[in-house]
């Protein structure tokens, strides 16, 4: 079983030749250099995992060799060979990154044994690099599903700021995949070998929040007995994503906005600012404008948040990409449960696409997951799917009512409606109103009977504007 592969470096032959029987009868794919410039060469074209080189040698010694080595992602383990007189050399090396050195003569268990440590340590890096370039081609926007207008403008967007350092907010409804953008956005980017770190800020009591963003020290809270590095710190050089940002409480928001401003940090019972190289992507499903007029929302870490907004768009707004998203979910789905399902019956996919998808992709995803792990054929059937999903729907012209068992209220309906007319319009009142076979007039005075006009304050100007014309 071969080992890996060592470069051995001297210029003396029978050094080499004895090194490498021994390395080959221990498994170690070996090869030669006489020099230097000869293991430059060698290694460019067979790329070792590790370098075994004298420290003297008469054309480029053992330090100058591995400062020559071309830079790259995954560097050979270098491991120096010296006489008792130039240790302190060899420790020099060390400090510039060699992985040891060995004192000649050479032990050979010695040998061995630090050749094993160095092969551990090299597989380690090969394992972590391999799953780092996994999680970039998983993340790269060829392998998000979204062949819809409104997706393409998204994926338009994350390719112009993804290799800048801009603080991004992402807004959407809960379950449209802000997280995954996130991740897009940082495994496309400079900082794609760099730790990208998620915290729902909702999901963690506001007395814990603090310490889990920025760490603390021993003695900083009861239980605090050691110190604690808190995410900002873990995410150093890469991304830290911010979830449901829309829920921290004020004084927490005064904190994120001093992290933005200062780029530092302090650890809570801490006395020392910490310098830190985060982007912040945030995201919520809150409308953040509302919020900061009621002020829920600080309106300056609003403005620091908001350079680059990105808003996704709900399922129910991009239905044509529910075939393939529902293709992806069956293959992942048959991978996990070991099933055969080979697609959708038609009929099944036409409820799916004539729901309104109120939890988005999430739910969907949820409902081929049950639908693969309960099918009993090859093909998933309307029978499979959640009885929430199936229930009759009335059509409005092209809008979709549910019908709950409870049956309806009327004044909900109507509001749901102008509400979805509004969506399907593009927040154009004139077209919202053809939809629904009213006019201009008559729509404007139902959407603001509920209130709804909130929304939309330039509508209720261009109404004003329009006056007695309409």
């Amino acid at each position: 079983m071969r080992k890996g592969s060592i470069l051995v470096v001297d210029d003396e032959r029978s050094q080499r030749e004895i090194l490498k029987t021994i390395l080959e009868d221990e498994g170690y794919e070996t090869y030669l250099a006489s020099g230097g410039k000869e293991a430059l060469k060698t290694f460019k074209e067979f790329r070792h995992d590790l370098i075994l080189t004298d420290l003297k040698m008469p054309d480029m010694d053992g330090i100058e060799l591995m400062d020559s080595i071309p830079e790259e992602p995954l560097q050979p383990a270098i491991i120096i060979m010296t006489a008792h007189r130039t240790i302190s050399s060899a420790v020099e090396a060390i400090r510039k990154g060699a992985f040891d050195y060995l004192t000649k003569p050479l032990d050979k268990e010695e040998l061995l044994i630090v050749l094993k440590r160095a092969m551990e340590r090299m597989n380690l890096l090969k394992e972590n690099y391999l799953l780092k370039q996994e999680l970039i081609s998983h993340f790269k926007l060829d392998n998000i599903i979204g062949n819809s207008l409104r997706m393409k403008e998204v994926f338009d967007l994350v390719k112009k700021v993804s290799s800048s350092h801009a603080t991004i907010l992402l807004c959407g409804e809960s379950g449209t995949g802000k997280e995954l953008i996130a991740k897009a956005i940082h495994y496309n980017s400079p900082r794609r070998t760099k730790p990208f770190t998620a915290i729902n800020c909702a999901a963690i009591p506001e007395n814990l929040l603090e310490s889990e963003l920025f760490g603390y020290e021993p003695g900083a809270f009861t239980g605090a007995t050691s110190r604690k590095i808190g995410l900002f710190e873990a995410a150093n050089g890469g991304t830290l994503l911010l979830d449901e940002i829309g829920d921290l409480q004020i004084p927490m928001q005064s904190k994120i906005l001093r992290v933005l401003q200062e780029k530092e940090i302090r650890r809570v019972g801490g006395r020392e600012n910490i310098r830190v190289d985060v982007r912040i992507v945030a995201a919520t499903n809150k409308d953040l404008e509302r919020e900061m007029k009621k002020g829920n929302f600080r309106e300056d870490l609003y403005y620091r948040l908001k350079v680059i907004t990105i808003s996704l768009p709900a399922l129910r707004d991009r239905i044509g990409d529910i075939p393939e998203l529902t293709e992806y979910f069956i293959s992942k789905f048959n991978k996990e449960f070991g099933k055969r399902i080979k697609d959708i019956r038609e009929d099944a996919l036409k409820v799916l696409m004539q729901y309104s998808w109120p939890g988005n992709v999430r739910q969907l995803e949820s409902a081929i997951e049950r639908a693969v792990l309960l099918g009993d054929g090859e093909w998933i059937t309307v029978k499979d799917l959640p009885e929430e999903i199936k229930r009759p729907i009335l059509s409005a012209g092209s809008i979709d009512i549910e019908i709950p068992e409870g049956g309806l209220n009327f004044e909900e309906v109507e509001k749901n409606l102008l509400i979805k007319a509004m969506e399907m319009a593009n927040g154009v009142v004139a077209r919202a109103a053809k939809l629904l076979g009213l006019s201009y007039k008559t729509f404007w005075y139902r959407w603001e009977k509920f209130g709804l006009d909130e929304n939309y304050p330039e509508k209720r100007k261009e109404f004003l504007k329009r006056g007695s014309n309409l």
